[in-house]
């Protein structure tokens, strides 16, 4: 690979996004489902990591995680579900404050991207 875009942004690894999760359960986001960063490799093999949060209100996960190479933006993917879903007006009520939660998640990790990306391209002096 090209020495000079080994280590260029949008890579973000899995141990980079572990952190950034911290950061925003750090923060005091109540979270009902489960938040991990599962292994993912891109083309070239490089560690990119994918953003997991599992919906404790919906048998479905939804998968977060930049929209490409070079994709400043974030793009979060709700799983397929096997059949349709009956819920009470409290368990809606849950799902919808479940679902809020990961775009607030989603919106922070591309917050955070960015602020890497803008930081990663300074020269240390």
């Amino acid at each position: 690979m090209n020495d000079e875009l080994e280590d260029s942004p949008p890579r973000r690894s899995g141990d980079q996004l572990r952190a950034w999760v911290q950061e925003f359960r750090d923060q005091g986001h109540m979270v009902a489902g489960t938040i991990k960063v599962a292994d993912q490799e891109d083309a070239d093999g490089q560690d990119t990591g994918l953003v997991v949060v599992t919906l404790s209100n919906a048998n479905a996960s939804i998968y977060m995680q930049p929209k490409g190479y070079d994709e400043p933006l974030w793009e979060a993917t709700l799983s397929a579900r096997p059949d349709d879903l009956t819920l009470s007006p409290h368990d809606m009520a849950s799902l919808a404050a479940e679902l809020v939660v990961a775009g607030n998640l989603c919106s922070f990790l591309q917050f955070k991207s960015l602020d890497w990306d803008r930081q990663s391209g300074k020269r240390n002096e």
